[in-house]
């Protein structure tokens, strides 16, 4: 069996816009930690190898510290590394792949159709394949590699796999099982796949090593694969970095709004990146921006939705000769004319607003 470390989808520099300038460069400074902490990985586990299975980098255009770190780490990893380059960080003669100095041991694809590598140490071959381009066709159309003795074929690939339209270098289980691989790394999508089969290829994605938005949520880290012939297992790594994490919080009956927020909270969040929606019917509407201010320094950043209802009829009173009643007598002829949904979600919720500024923040008592 050949013990293999399994990562992809690194997106080294990407740039957090939504986290400000001094957050999103803490970021990037923190997504090149990724990269010491794999190779920490691979001495603790004493890996025979190190796949790296493509979007390493965001873009072809790395921060100099990047490039630098990458030629100081892969190297000395001591072991053999292979990079299949994906559609963010495709091979070119001019991509930063082309530029950068690496070590012996560091072997980078090239070619859009699989090519070997022969490890005799370990019995083993590695084949891989580049994206030449943002986009490509199937990297498996047609390929099958024969078997040789006992050797052991592993082989790193970036693809998507079951969707044959994909403009990503699409891959069918047919596509696998024909492969003649014992093993296939795979990259390209966010979220872990587990261990699977196609005929007698095993194949598996790891997701990405750490979230970078509210699509990629949760646990996140990279795969422990041994494989031999016809024979594999595969365990989850967790890098333990920042997280993202969507959250829901009801407030009905909560008069202590922050309070229920923390309650609500299954981790501590002082490390994260937290989207929380506030639902339910609260006697008052949330003050956003009070609200804000009074979490954001327990989270590394906070983004706060009002998904509430209001606990009372919000157009009570609309009748009266009052600065009130004229304020929602206007709102409700809108509100009454409003053709969906959202419009009338949208109307009602500055009602609500508009009667807490009229109220000095205060709503009136329940009928």
């Amino acid at each position: 069996m050949i013990r293999i470390l399994h990562a992809a989808d690194l997106h080294l520099d990407s740039p957090f816009q939504a986290l400000g300038r001094e957050r999103a460069a803490m970021r990037r400074g923190e997504q090149r930690g990724m990269l010491e902490r794999i190779a920490a990985a691979a001495r603790d586990t004493q890996a025979d190898m190190v796949l790296l299975a493509g979007d390493l980098l965001d873009s072809d255009s790395p921060y100099p510290e990047t490039a630098r770190l990458l030629e100081q780490v892969l190297p000395s990893m001591g072991v053999p590394v292979f990079i299949a380059p994906g559609n963010h960080d495709w091979y070119g003669p001019r991509s930063p792949w082309a530029r950068l100095d690496m070590g012996e041991n560091v072997h980078i694809f090239k070619d859009s159709a699989p090519v070997c590598v022969e490890l005799p140490a370990l019995r083993a071959r590695v084949w891989g394949a580049a994206f030449t381009g943002k986009h490509r066709d199937g990297p498996l159309t047609g390929f099958s590699a024969e078997k040789e003795g006992d050797t052991i074929d592993i082989m790193v690939l970036h693809g998507e796999v079951g969707d044959p339209s994909s403009p990503y270098g699409p891959i069918s289980e047919a596509d696998l099982a024909r492969s003649g691989m014992d093993y296939v790394a795979l990259g390209h999508n966010h979220a872990c796949s587990g261990l699977r089969r196609a005929g007698n290829t095993f194949y598996a994605w790891p997701g990405c090593p750490e979230g970078r938005g509210f699509d990629e949520t949760g646990e996140k880290g990279m795969l422990l694969v041994e494989a031999g012939r016809r024979a594999c297992r595969a365990k989850f790594m967790p890098l333990e970095g920042r997280r993202y994490e969507t959250l829901s919080v009801d407030l009905t009956g909560r008069t202590d709004q922050a309070g229920a927020v923390l309650e609500a909270l299954g981790r501590d969040p002082a490390r994260d990146v937290y989207r929380i929606t506030l639902t339910g019917t609260p006697d008052l509407a949330p003050d956003l921006p009070k609200l804000q201010s009074a979490l954001e320094g327990r989270f590394f950043a906070l983004e706060l939705r009002d998904g509430t209802k209001l606990g009372r009829d919000v157009w009570a009173g609309r009748e009266t000769l009052s600065l009130r009643g004229l304020f929602l007598a206007r709102l409700w002829e809108r509100y009454q004319a409003a053709e969906t949904d959202e419009d009338r979600d949208a109307i009602e919720l500055a009602a609500r607003y508009g009667l807490q500024a009229l109220e000095n923040g205060e709503e009136p008592p329940l009928a």
